[in-house]
């Protein structure tokens, strides 16, 4: 079982190394999907040129050359190759809608661990939204009260100022007969 859940989490991961934020949205490269579900590229664009209609642009867009650059530039060693069209980018819905026109057992398992790591982002993201809402309502207050912080600490260091230079006082009380004689 232990293997099992091992291999499980890997295959995760390989999906999520595999997701660009690109346009504000987290999409998957058809190169990449190609690769997972068994494909060559050329034939699994084929298959989504021929069913364009189940693509909005929601769903599915291509790539500017400024995007493909900035995304190939993002990898130290270059495995993109000679490609002479660009990149097509599918959203979680794209993902979801390719089950319906590639009907193969490998590609109809891999397209439910694509969407279960979707799923993932998508509440791990809520969860921490919370958060960063909370930290931004803390910088908020910080930033209004920065003027009695900086007052707090420019007393302080005069007090600390004071301590270091005062001189050393004369002791007031009752002295006992054997205090001065040691």
């Amino acid at each position: 079982m232990a293997k099992a859940a091992f291999q499980a989490l890997v295959a995760e991961q390989k999906i999520l190394n595999r997701i660009y934020p690109i346009r504000g949205q987290k999409v998957m490269l058809d190169r990449d999907l190609a690769e997972m579900y068994g494909v060559a590229t050329k034939v699994f664009n084929q298959s989504v040129k021929r069913n364009l209609d189940r693509f909005p642009k929601d769903f599915m867009f291509t790539l500017t050359t400024k995007e493909f650059d900035n995304l190939r530039s993002q990898f130290v060693t270059s495995s993109w190759g000679g490609t002479r069209y660009l990149p097509m980018a599918f959203t979680e819905q794209g993902v979801a809608m390719l089950s319906s026109i590639l009907n193969s057992k490998t590609a109809i398992e891999v397209n439910i661990r694509i969407i279960r790591v979707f799923t993932r982002l998508r509440e791990y993201a809520l969860t921490h939204k919370d958060i960063l809402l909370q930290l931004a309502q803390l910088e908020k207050e910080l930033k209004g009260n920065k003027r009695d912080i900086d007052n707090i600490f420019t007393v302080l260091k005069e007090l600390i100022e004071q301590q270091q230079t005062a001189k050393p006082r004369n002791k007031i009380g009752f002295k006992s007969y054997h205090e001065g004689k040691e």
